[in-house]
């Protein structure tokens, strides 16, 4: 069987399918790679792997995306690692530094500025590593582990994922699994055994972690609470109208 490759991304959220994916023996013949959400759309989208985390921001970059599970990154609540950081309040919002790791936050935080906060600043992208350290940005929109300690060093912060819940009224999902090609069924379900396999094994999940956890105060909790890994109906709905905002057809998703 020709090897199979997975590009996944290298946050605290995703640990769990990680850690399903190498310890549940479910998937045989495979390698694995970390990246950043933007990397990892990337890799699939020029066929550098298989299988990969993409984020929803990305999607219509993937020519006749396949969904292959019922599992993403979502979120029913505050997702505390998706943030809008600014030394003033979200109305004198004046120029926001976009986190390179990730589209989709960038499309969101864009989404809610036009619809929701109605206001409209200067966006200026980073390059890669840029956002870690959070100095000198009035506002920030930063992604991932790194959140946990930037967050500490901005008066106001803002959850995009609770922000846009409470204006749409529905979940949020950062990021679904997807595969360049058609899989064969009995590999498809392979990989949705693994993951529900590291989803249901969060805490041996940490422990296989543990020497590079991030500075979050209850990783289980995070895990647990603020993240939501079923891909069902509502989430879709979600979805299929955060895709409406940024202008993307959501028929060409209905395979999902």
């Amino acid at each position: 069987m020709k090897l199979l490759k997975i590009s996944a991304v290298s946050y605290l959220n995703t640990f769990p399918f990680v850690y399903g994916i190498r310890e549940s023996g479910f998937l045989q013949n495979f390698s694995l790679e970390l990246d950043v959400p933007s990397i990892c759309a990337e890799k699939l989208k020029n066929g550098a792997v298989d299988i990969a985390l993409v984020p929803v921001g990305a999607l219509h970059e993937i020519h006749e995306p396949n969904l292959i599970s019922g599992f993403c990154i979502g979120a029913v609540r505050e997702v505390k690692t998706v943030l809008l950081l600014s030394r003033v309040p979200v109305e004198k919002i004046r120029r926001v530094y976009l986190d390179f790791d990730s589209r989709t936050s960038v499309a969101l935080v864009k989404v809610l500025a036009d619809y929701h906060w109605h206001i409209d600043p200067e966006w200026v992208s980073l390059k890669p590593g840029q956002s870690d350290s959070g100095n000198n940005f009035e506002s920030l929109v930063a992604i991932g582990d790194k959140t946990f300690e930037l967050q500490t060093g901005f008066p106001y912060v803002y959850d995009l994922a609770e922000t846009w819940i409470n204006f749409s009224g529905l979940p949020f999902v950062f990021a679904v699994w997807v595969s360049r090609e058609k899989l064969p069924d009995d590999i498809q379900i392979q990989f949705s055994q693994a993951l529900a396999y590291g989803i249901s094994h969060k805490r041996e999940c940490l422990e296989y972690f543990r020497d590079t956890l991030p500075a979050c105060t209850d990783c289980l909790s995070y895990l647990e609470r603020n993240i939501s890994f079923e891909l069902d109906e509502k989430k879709m709905e979600g979805l299929l109208k955060f895709l409406t905002f940024i202008n993307r057809d959501p028929n060409h998703y209905v395979r999902f």
